[in-house]
């Protein structure tokens, strides 16, 4: 009763918050046509209304209505999001003693306990060159995989919306591992004869995070061109510099949790499109805590003392991980926080600085929000398994709102940054986004990164009307919800062989 009570306070303060210019308003208006009969006359009226000052008043507020509509800022639409999922691949266990002459067999025992916890399913995807050995890192292969990865979203988004390519005004591609010459955006404008006058940009080595920093970048350029189209990409690259053969641990990791993915989103500035686009962009909060030396070496792509190029995750990782999350929602919170929240948060706070010169004030714990009152749906990105239940601890996220990203994890392991857009996949084949709603995309990256979006939805996202060309799970969502179980036998892994041919 005291909860159910506590709740109804709390709807009540943000109601009062977000309305209470309204009601202002209201009361006035009211008090005014009350005591108008007894004070104020038509003549009165009248006379007011012939003068001068009324004209001019009328003016100034016209102008200033026109000077709001030429500044606002443009809103900006998600029109459909198309995730990479291969057409042909072929399953396959492998052994991890099929690598005893890559790894010592203390490292491979290493990698097996990793395997066990890592919450990664046997239907992930891998290229075929990873049974290979030596790992086989060649550009061309690369190629392969990105253009695979690349292409086949973007022809879903054009099929789909069915715009053609020369409608295309802005295209942004971020990859971290993989940045060829000529860049990974150039191939996109060449594969689809994009035209000359295309604003492209290329985003390397901005690692898992990336993908909300190509989101503001789009939205920055989309308030400069007007009634324009902008695809961002956002991929990794597992043939090159996918596989990590040294015997350094803190390098090991990499090598069981990344796997192939790709994901690319159609936004748009044009007010005639938000009938029929998903969800409108609200907010991008970027953290970068990159100016101190512990969060800028986290996680960075080094070189082992054997000349072996990996990438070397810290053991502070998850605390400087904390710490960028912290920055973050500390920017975040008051943007999308309902007001009850920022209250409580501001009364422990003053009730923190009141004792802070008591031995309890040592015991007192910062406070969390409860971000769930402002979002419902929370797009983790699938780092790990540690990574998403350490999130969901620190946020007190429900099972409900881990199950997108749990079951992304467990299904298409690690696509780096474009993670986030297969958990929002997910929610949308369990038909749970509805009008209104709003999402949270937050990831981690590499410099150290903490990067949030969150959009609105527009309409509700039917389920059964999601197209398997664009939504991954769209032909299998009914297999889910698994139970994801430590393993037991992680010696043997099982992963789904792509083969690129582009």
């Amino acid at each position: 009763m005291v909860k159910e009570t506590e709740r109804y306070a709390k709807l009540a303060v943000d109601y009062l918050f977000s309305h209470g210019v309204y009601i202002l308003l209201f009361l006035f208006l009211t008090f005014f046509l009350i005591q108008a009969p007894a004070s104020v006359s038509l003549n009165d009226f009248r006379g007011w209304l012939d003068s001068t000052t009324a004209v001019l008043g009328g003016c100034l507020l016209l102008c200033l209505l026109i000077i709001y509509l030429l500044v606002r800022p443009r809103p900006v639409y998600l029109m459909e999001i198309a995730c990479y999922k291969p057409k042909k691949s072929t399953q396959e266990f492998i052994s991890m003693s099929d690598f005893a002459g890559v790894f010592s067999p203390e490292n491979l025992e290493f990698q097996r306990r990793i395997l066990e916890r890592s919450g990664l399913g046997h239907e992930t995807y891998l290229p075929e060159t990873v049974l290979l050995a030596p790992s086989y890192n060649h550009p061309v292969e690369a190629r392969k995989e990105a253009s695979a990865v690349m292409f086949e979203p973007v022809e879903a988004l054009l099929k789909k919306t069915g715009l053609r390519p020369e409608d295309v005004d802005i295209l942004i591609v971020n990859c971290g591992l993989f940045n060829p010459a000529p860049s990974l955006s150039a191939m996109v404008v060449n594969r689809f004869k994009l035209r000359h006058d295309v604003i492209t940009f290329n985003l390397g080595g901005m690692g898992c995070s990336a993908s909300p920093i190509a989101i503001a970048l789009a939205r920055d350029l989309l308030q400069l061109n007007r009634n324009s189209y902008a695809i961002v990409i956002s991929i990794e690259n597992t043939a090159m510099g996918g596989r990590y053969e040294g015997n350094d641990r803190s390098m090991l990791v990499s090598n069981c949790l990344f796997r192939v993915g790709g994901a690319a989103v159609l936004l748009t500035n044009k007010r005639s499109e938000r009938r029929r686009s998903k969800y409108q962009l609200m907010h991008v909060v970027r953290t970068h805590t990159g100016a101190e030396d512990q969060s800028f070496m986290a996680a960075a792509q080094v070189v082992d003392a054997d000349g072996k190029l990996g990438i070397s995750l810290s053991k502070n990782l998850m605390a400087v991980a904390a710490d960028a999350l912290r920055i973050n929602l500390t920017t975040l919170g008051p943007l999308i926080l309902p007001a009850s929240e920022k209250l409580i948060y501001v009364a422990k706070w003053l009730a923190k600085r009141v004792i802070m010169n008591n031995k309890a004030a040592g015991e007192t714990k910062p406070y969390v929000p409860d971000f769930t009152r402002a979002v419902e749906h929370v797009c983790i990105h699938t780092g790990g398994r540690g990574v998403v239940e350490e999130m969901g601890r620190c946020l007190r996220l429900t099972e409900w709102h881990l199950e997108p990203s749990r079951m992304t994890l467990h299904r298409f392991g690690n696509t780096s940054s474009s993670s986030v857009w297969y958990v929002l996949a997910y929610a949308e084949a369990k038909g749970r986004v509805r009008k209104g709603d709003r999402v949270w995309q937050i990831a981690l990256g590499g410099g150290f990164k903490c990067n949030s979006a969150v959009w609105r939805a527009l309409r509700t996202v039917k389920a059964a009307a999601e197209d398997p060309d664009l939504n991954p799970w769209a032909d299998e969502i009914s297999k889910f919800p698994v139970q994801v179980a430590v393993s037991s036998n992680a010696d043997t892994m099982g992963i789904r062989l792509v083969k690129f041919d582009y």
